[in-house]
């Protein structure tokens, strides 16, 4: 699997209706994985939210979303970041590197519960990112095209 960029958008509880409703526009395969799936939340409110959805179009267009926690802020128009995926791990890396320059943490690029690699940057034009490098099960956590449903 080569490195992707796709557009990945961020919701307060409608993140399955969205990503089903654009199913239904593009077509394609849609994988969801929930807070409860993965174990990222101990506020019972929040196990059906959606972790992480993955559509890919048959035409092999990418968009992917998920509902943020409760305790984090929302503000429609800015719901939005870039996801750098794939298993190239230096060049992953490297573009964290590159694209924190001036920029900030928001998470620190580390292994995740569900096995990869992941962080989430601002950029120093204020751009949030989001990069994953796939770990050694790759296809099988949140971001893969194996995503469970």
């Amino acid at each position: 699997m080569s490195s992707e960029i796709s557009p990945y958008l961020s919701f307060r509880d409608s993140a399955r209706q969205a990503m089903e409703f654009y199913q239904s526009v593009f077509g394609g395969d849609l994988g969801i994985s929930t807070f409860e799936e993965y174990q990222v939340s101990e506020d019972p409110s929040e196990q059906d939210k959606v972790m992480h959805s993955r559509l890919v179009t048959d035409n092999g267009m990418v968009l992917m979303a998920a509902d943020v926690p409760n305790r984090i802020d929302l503000t429609p128009g800015t719901n939005f970041a870039v996801s750098l995926s794939g298993e190239d791990e230096d060049q992953l890396r490297g573009y964290w590197d590159k694209l924190i320059v001036g920029g900030s943490a928001d998470m620190p690029l580390e292994q995740a519960p569900w096995g990869d690699s992941f962080g989430m940057l601002t950029d120093r034009f204020g751009v949030s990112w989001m990069v994953n490098i796939a770990g050694p099960d790759a296809g099988q956590g949140p971001t893969s095209e194996a995503a469970p449903s």
